[in-house]
């Protein structure tokens, strides 16, 4: 056993006797070491029960023979964080947090890993971790936040965002405003549309590093506690087995997930954390073959902010299993990829599996066939042209069919403050090509993500009008023609940095272009033109994280 090194030999008596201070038996000191690493904290709602959730971790590692050990990493609420400076350290805490993990797993010699994370960048942190570590390893996430309810509509976290843009446009008095915030995130969990964490999540399952039911089992459900223990259980299957998480973040598993991610049309955040998250385990994707994945892909589940339909109304037709099984059908999947189960993706969907979901109550209205899709190509859409020349990432799925091919003035703004405080008072005509710079990982620094703007502009109405453009980043609540990750940003001097007020920028996602349409030499003139680029914080983590951190389109990944 990995642990070993620390509690074998005469050599370490010192180290068994620290071991005997947590009031460990023998016994135990004799069992492999798991680490129960969670990002409790009591100011995100998604990480709130997580103490909860490790419990029943622990007890199911217990009960497999294994000695737990829980610890904890940090997490940041996007929510809480959105509009203001906490937002520069969103994405980059999910270094943090996989670092963290790292330090703790290797500094103990844990033998296998449980990792209970919950919400944007602390999923995809641990699984990074989790690739790099590369021990026996089960992801049980926090599970989704059920759905508000007002009057008969259900809500969820952006619903309270679009309230505010309505608010500004004059159609709703700060008392409305108030009902649908006071009612919209009813309890623990992640925010209950397919925004960035329960993307995360979902794709946690179609990777196979989660156990099925993964993705869809809303946080406050005893079978969510049930599945905790069972990931406490089957870790210790793996160990035994010797499944690590390599074994099972193969280029076949990043297959999958990529496709499920285009079926169900999740997050734009998905695609940074997915890169990354390959990164780590050894195996490079171009993000022109996302666009490979969105054309042989049909999109069969459109949830909020898509559509009023949200991640409760999965679970009750199916979960990720169930899309899991239409696509399979198809031919789309690498049913051979192994998953945490043990066994095959294939094996886990085949009838009568304990782990196939039960597809008599699959809800056709929530996940449609293939033969029947809402569209019959993904949900996501990689852009590139001479605006974008490594790429930009549009939530397709979520683009008024109006905005699908549109070219319109610029209207240009070095910051999400400028650019907030200009939609505000209407400072904009139906058509702009609203450019927000200066935000990208480097730039920003830390990659901000948007919704304030693009929440305004949905609770305003004109996001069939309206497009906008950015180096920065989108919420998975975003919808709209919102077009984000534009690389190279322009703190590294990419194009979006010659941008001027008034240029007229051409997008056409059904080919995948975006457009300056100005004359290279032009554009080249202009960027000669610019001053050198100074980092807007000069101290701190975000002055080395700006220094390290690569380009969007390699997932904003560190230097190594």
């Amino acid at each position: 056993m990995r642990s070993d090194v620390v509690k074998k030999g005469i050599e370490r008596a010192p180290h068994r006797s620290l071991l005997r201070a947590l009031g460990r038996t023998d016994e135990e000191i004799e069992r492999p070491f798991v680490g129960v690493i969670s990002s409790f904290t009591e100011i995100v709602p998604g990480h709130l029960h997580l103490r909860r959730l490790a419990e029943a971790v622990k007890a199911g590692v217990y009960m497999a023979g294994g000695t737990p050990f829980e610890a904890n990493t940090i997490a940041v609420c996007d929510g809480i964080a959105m509009g203001h400076m906490g937002m520069k350290f969103s994405l980059p805490s999910r270094e943090l947090i996989a670092d963290s993990v790292e330090t703790v797993a290797q500094a103990h010699a844990f033998d296998a890993l449980v990792l209970i994370p919950a919400c944007d960048k602390i999923i995809p942190g641990m699984v990074m971790a989790a690739a790099r570590l590369n021990l026996p390893t089960v992801v049980i996430t926090g599970g989704p936040m059920l759905a508000g309810q007002l009057g008969g509509q259900a809500l969820d976290l952006n619903s309270a965002f679009l309230a505010v843009g309505a608010a500004a446009k004059g159609e709703m008095d700060e008392r409305e405003v108030e009902r649908i915030e006071r009612a919209c995130c009813p309890g623990c969990g992640s925010c209950s549309g397919m925004f960035t964490a329960n993307t995360m999540s979902c794709l946690c399952e179609a990777l196979g590093i989660a156990l099925p039911g993964n993705g869809a089992t809303p946080a406050v459900h005893a079978e969510r506690y049930a599945l905790g223990k069972l990931a406490g259980i089957q870790v210790m299957e793996m160990f035994r087995r010797g499944i690590t998480a390599r074994d099972i973040l193969t280029p076949e598993a990043f297959h999958n997930a990529f496709t499920t991610d285009m079926a169900m049309g999740g997050s734009t955040n998905s695609v940074l954390h997915l890169l990354a998250i390959a990164h780590e385990a050894g195996i490079e994707f171009d993000l022109h073959q996302l666009n490979v994945f969105s054309a042989n892909t049909p999109h069969i589940c459109k949830l909020s902010p898509a559509s009023d339909q949200h991640i409760e109304d999965l679970y009750y037709s199916g979960g990720i299993g169930a899309i899991l099984h239409e696509l399979e059908r198809v031919g789309l999947l690498k049913g051979e990829a192994l998953t945490v189960t043990g066994q095959t993706v294939s094996e886990n969907l085949k009838p009568g599996s304990r782990w196939a979901p039960d597809y008599a109550i699959v809800n056709r209205q929530v996940v449609r066939t293939p033969e029947d899709p809402y569209s019959p190509t993904g949900g996501l859409t990689i852009l590139f042209g001479n605006l974008a020349p490594e790429g930009a990432v549009v939530k397709s799925a979520a683009v008024s069919p109006k905005m699908m091919h549109h070219s319109g003035p610029a209207r240009v703004f070095d910051s999400e403050e400028e650019a907030t405080a200009a939609i505000r008072a209407r400072q904009f005509k139906d058509g702009d090509v609203i450019v927000i710079r200066y935000e990208g990982p480097k730039g920003g620094p830390g990659m901000r993500e948007m919704l304030s703007p693009t929440s305004l502009l949905s609770g305003m109405g004109v996001d069939d009008r309206v497009a906008l453009i950015t180096d920065g980043r989108f919420s998975g609540a975003s919808r709209g023609a919102a077009i984000g990750h534009i690389s190279p940003e322009a703190a590294a001097r990419g194009p979006i940095a010659a941008v001027q007020e008034g240029d007229i920028i051409t997008i056409d996602i059904p080919n995948q272009r975006l457009e300056l349409n100005v004359p290279e030499e032009e554009i080249q003139r202009r960027l000669a033109a610019l001053p050198p680029f100074e980092p807007k914080i000069k101290e701190g983590y975000l002055r080395r994280y700006a220094r390290l951190v690569t380009s969007a389109s390699t997932g904003a990944v560190l230097e190594r």
